[in-house]
């Protein structure tokens, strides 16, 4: 699964189109950002609420290809843009953090296949 597959697995709003379209490893749930620091791993999507841009800046420390904003929560254009300037996907959808890790769970396991 790439990072342009999650339009294709989800109902959701690409966000910000500037990002490199990489082969998809995993996924992390978390809205605790120094958890997603300690334990995301490089080229997964990050799946979270947490709708600003120090979000953007821990996927780009990680090396996360996408962030996933659940809720249709408000995002600011500071994010916005910090995403584009770090080549982080963004990616906005009305589903909860719950419904959007169940729906990419199978996913991401068919790509491992």
């Amino acid at each position: 699964m790439r990072t342009s597959d999650l339009q294709k697995a989800l109902p959701c709003k690409l966000v910000q189109a500037r990002f490199e379209d990489r082969v998809l490893s995993g996924a992390y749930t978390s809205d605790l950002l120094s958890d997603v620091m300690g334990k995301a791993e490089a080229d997964s999507v990050l799946i979270t609420i947490q709708a600003h841009k120090n979000t953007v800046a821990v996927a780009s420390l990680v090396g996360l290809a996408a962030i996933v904003l659940c809720g249709d929560r408000p995002i600011p254009e500071d994010m916005v843009e910090a995403a584009a300037a770090e080549g982080v996907a963004l990616f906005s959808t009305s589903l909860t953090q719950f419904e959007v890790s169940g729906r990419l769970w199978p996913e991401l396991r068919k790509a491992e296949g």
